[in-house]
């Protein structure tokens, strides 16, 4: 099963865990499956299916542009990443 680090600001829907093991093949089985065990997980990763445009997701360390498609390991380390805005323009 894969690793998934929850955010801080989701610990609430998981009793507090900083990571659960979860089974899936991609990062959209892998929601699914959080959303079976922790309810509401759904809600806060996903906008109509799709990642939220605030949220970026990596796997095995490597921020994916493939998002919900990216395939995942049986051992692989799973974090959903605030988007980090800022910075100036030179």
């Amino acid at each position: 099963m894969a690793t998934v680090f929850i955010p801080s600001l989701m610990q609430s829907l998981t009793d507090g865990k900083h990571e659960v093991e979860v089974e899936g093949a991609t990062v959209r089985q892998i929601i699914n499956n959080l959303e079976a065990a922790f309810p509401g997980m759904k809600e806060r990763l996903l906008d109509q299916g799709q990642m939220k445009s605030n949220i970026s997701v990596a796997v095995d360390g490597e921020v994916t542009p493939l998002g919900m498609l990216e395939k995942v390991g049986e051992n692989s380390e799973v974090h959903f990443l605030p988007a980090i805005g800022g910075g100036a323009t030179l």
